[in-house]
């Protein structure tokens, strides 16, 4: 069952079409052991997942959450089929348990490691995920799910078995994104 990482890596694509079957709780509760062990700034562990199984919750969240476009140019496109997949994953954070160094606020990097983590384990658990990490409204997702003001909600990903098989999308060489001792 165990894959080479690099060839896991490779495997994980961003799902847009879901099978409604269930996802068995051995195989969600794997996903987010994944989770729960990336590393964070000074293993804070600023992290906290919502797990979305309610069908009316996801909805809401997802029709709700979804801002209207505000550049013709870039329309926001609808995220319907974020709520056909029988979880949503809501992942939040506490910016008061992260760092927050020259200007860097820490909790977007350990969320980000943390979410990253839960995609990689679906994707061996045979799971498809989509990374949402902008366009939906914060304050929404927050009211629907009574999240504390005080903390962020940072990423959304469905998590459920693919319903279509996409192809890998161009990736820039390995020169492209290098340069030794300086950059180039």
């Amino acid at each position: 069952m165990f894959m080479e990482f690099i060839d896991l890596v490779r495997k994980r694509r961003s799902i847009r079409k879901y099978r409604s079957d269930p996802v068995p709780e051995e195989k969600l509760r794997y996903v987010l052991e994944a989770a729960r062990f990336a590393p964070s700034w000074g293993n804070r562990q600023c992290w906290k997942y919502i797990i979305v199984t309610d069908e009316t919750l996801r909805k809401k969240i997802i029709e709700r959450a979804s801002p209207p476009p505000t550049d013709a140019r870039r329309p926001t496109r609808p995220r319907d089929w974020a709520a056909q997949a029988p979880i949503i994953i809501v992942g939040c954070a506490d910016p008061a348990k992260s760092g927050n160094k020259e200007e860097k606020q820490y909790y977007l990097l350990d969320m980000g490691i943390s979410m990253e983590h839960t995609m990689l384990a679906a994707a061996e658990q045979g799971l498809g995920t989509c990374w949402i990490g902008g366009g939906f409204d914060e304050a929404v997702v927050k009211e629907v799910l009574g999240i504390p003001k005080e903390i962020r909600v940072v990423a959304l990903t469905p998590l459920g078995y693919p319903d279509e098989t996409t192809e890998p999308r161009p990736r820039n060489t390995f020169e492209e994104i290098t340069s030794r001792n300086h950059w180039k």
